[in-house]
């Protein structure tokens, strides 16, 4: 049998998952629930668009609940204060720039499921990221970049999330 994937998290990414679990099964459940009684009572179930489209909810939400259960159930919570102060790890957020002379760009690097890359958030796991972790402030890298090439950055700052 295959080993079973690992998700690492923050804490507080897995409190959010939690919470969205809960939310599915305490309420989106319930709501769908009501509108497929309501479209049945709507007759012919065959040529019923507003029954069809509640089904097809019903199975991405229970899908979605699946999935969250199963990321919650092989969470790793990454404790970022048991790691040096200047290592960049997940649960830090890190500052560097380009080398020899761009702009500092910070990004706080998150578990996978955590990511958001609008909010400046990171997967462990983005090339960026697996190629600065465990690298400490002052320290000069190169990143892999999808081309084949690679671009030379240097860890400015780091600090707990």
């Amino acid at each position: 049998m295959a080993e079973d994937k690992q998700f690492p998290m923050t804490q507080d990414g897995k409190e959010k998952l939690e919470a969205e679990l809960n939310d599915m099964i305490m309420v989106t459940r319930g709501e769908i629930t009501k509108r497929i009684q309501i479209a049945r009572s709507f007759g012919d179930l065959s040529e019923n668009s507003e029954y069809q489209s509640a089904k097809d909810e019903q199975a991405f939400v229970e899908g979605r609940i699946k999935t969250l259960q199963n990321m919650l159930q092989y969470s790793v919570i990454i404790d970022s204060d048991a790691i040096a102060a200047d290592e960049v790890a997940i649960g830090k957020t890190v500052t560097f720039k380009e080398l020899p002379d761009e702009e500092p760009e910070t990004y706080a690097i998150v578990g996978a499921v955590e990511a958001d890359p609008l909010s400046g958030k990171i997967s462990n796991e983005s090339p960026i990221a697996a190629a600065l972790n465990g690298h400490k402030v002052g320290e000069k890298i190169a990143v892999p970049l999808p081309n084949g090439g690679s671009m030379d950055v240097e860890i400015i700052k780091v600090e707990n999330n």
